[in-house]
């Protein structure tokens, strides 16, 4: 029987928050050096890996790994009743996992059962990406809420010196050119021009959890899939997104 206790309740919901964006069910792999897990979205077209180590949990006690399917949803809803300065307790007993909040003034305990899950994922996309840019994750997310005006789809590219995105539909166009200027764009790193057009209903529930302030490594390559990367306080999201390719 494994024990774990993060001491800010709210942020294990803000984690699983990012991952239950895309997934609805997955497991979390537990071992010494933390709690991660991959999935695929149920349409097969993005994935998130995530990976948070112990370190962040107050107490991180497993005798062996141990791996714990869930319905993500349901998680999700449990840990939005979530409530200021509460610590949370996670333990197996009976296949359920046992959560309890524990409040200044007392707890309460949730069991959800695990599940099998239907299709699990061992490996990330094995793509060599040449062009790499970190951008700030608000203005990003206010570049795709613009985009999302004129299409439902929006092309990345990347150049030695430029971050290009434009959409383009039936509304109008957008294009947008970034430079490496430190504020919006903190680094470009290309060896050649890549670019690539993207989903943007998945581009939004990939960045939405990345919280204020954070920066976002985006990996382009052309025609492959994108890869965006972000964190969370110790935990690591990374999400794979496939191109969106005409017939």
């Amino acid at each position: 029987m494994f024990e774990l206790r993060i001491d800010n309740a709210k942020y294990w919901r803000d984690c699983v928050e990012s991952i239950v964006n895309l997934v609805d069910e997955g497991s979390f792999n537990i071992a010494k050096e933390g709690i991660s897990l991959k999935a695929m979205d149920p349409s097969g077209i993005s994935m998130v890996s995530f990976f948070i180590p112990s370190k962040a949990f107050s107490k991180f006690d497993i005798p062996k790994n141990a791996s714990v399917g869930l319905n993500l949803e349901n998680l999700n809803k449990v840990l939005s009743r979530t409530r200021d300065n509460e610590a949370l307790v996670m333990k197996d007993t009976d296949n359920k996992l046992l959560l309890e909040f524990v409040g200044k003034n007392g707890k309460r305990r949730y069991r959800l059962p695990m599940i099998d899950v239907r299709k699990n994922v061992e490996k990330e996309p094995n793509v060599e990406f040449n062009a790499f840019v970190d951008i700030a994750g608000d203005p990003l997310k206010e570049i795709i809420k613009d985009a999302s005006l004129m299409s439902s789809y929006i092309t990345f590219k990347e150049s030695e010196n430029q971050f290009f995105i434009s959409a383009h539909g039936d509304s109008g166009e957008l294009e947008e050119f970034n430079e490496n200027d430190g504020e919006i764009i903190k680094k470009i790193k290309a060896e050649k021009e890549e670019g690539a057009v993207f989903n943007l209903e998945y581009l939004e529930s990939i960045i939405k959890a990345c919280p204020i302030g954070n920066q976002i490594n985006i990996a382009l390559k052309t025609n492959e899939p994108l890869k965006v990367t972000y964190n969370i306080g110790d935990a690591t999201l990374t999400y794979f997104l496939a191109p969106y390719m005409e017939e």
